[in-house]
């Protein structure tokens, strides 16, 4: 993908998901002046193997993570949907929410997980995650009469994204070139402590790098990270 964005919106289903999959496009495209902002749509509250620890004492530390995992990056803002870890349901409400942030920010990209994976196990909230997306950008953001009341109450015109990237997608078309900026994102990456307990420094840099060395194999790129790009028409 050799155009640059001038805003850009990543829905990320939990805490650490967008740093993982794309936080050194996100890094990439930050140094080049792009505006970044964060949809989190969980707390993340389930993500442990802590018997000691509760649902809402990991989610009010997994969200200060990705907060600080973000200011790593230099993303602008961070909007908690603070859904249940889990619990994301394809429904009207959820929809709203993200078309919501969409005609809010106006991005010409939008990044969420690829919701159609047939042979890798896949959690739920990203499957719904990336479906909600999907059609939040189309048709519902684009069209004044889908949630009428964000026109209508809340001034938030219609929006048209030209592209959306899915990460974690098993039919790659796109590689976006992270070498320059691998460091921010492994930094990134390690503002998620509480998801790493057993691992060092190292264990943690060098699954990163290797995760992205493969992702730019065959490119001509060092290190790189890959999605599918799904065009509408503007």
């Amino acid at each position: 993908m050799d155009e640059i964005p001038q805003r850009v919106l990543v829905v990320t289903p939990h805490p650490d998901d967008a740093e993982g999959w794309c936080g050194g496009t996100i890094a990439a495209w930050i140094k080049q002046d792009v505006e970044v902002h964060y949809v989190l749509c969980t707390d993340g509250g389930k993500g442990t193997r802590d018997r000691q620890i509760t649902s809402q004492q990991l989610a009010a530390t997994r969200e200060q993570e990705q907060r600080d995992a973000a200011r790593v990056l230099g993303v602008k803002e961070v909007v908690e949907l603070h859904h249940p870890d889990g619990e994301l349901e394809d429904n009207q409400d959820f929809r709203r929410e993200i078309v919501r942030q969409i005609r809010s920010v106006r991005p010409d990209v939008v990044m969420c997980p690829e919701p159609y994976r047939r042979n890798l196990a896949w959690h739920r909230d990203h499957r719904i995650t990336g479906q909600i997306t999907l059609d939040a950008v189309f048709p519902a953001a684009r069209d004044h009469l889908h949630f009428v009341e964000l026109w209508r109450d809340e001034g938030l015109e219609p929006h048209k994204t030209a592209t959306v990237l899915l990460w974690g997608t098993e039919q790659a078309d796109t590689r976006i070139d992270i070498t320059d900026v691998l460091d921010i994102k492994i930094k990134a990456v390690m503002a998620h402590r509480s998801q790493m307990t057993g691992r060092s420094d190292q264990e943690i840099a060098d699954f990163v790098k290797e995760r992205a060395k493969e992702a730019g194999a065959g490119e001509g790129y060092i290190y790189a990270e890959a999605f599918r790009k799904v065009t509408f028409r503007v």
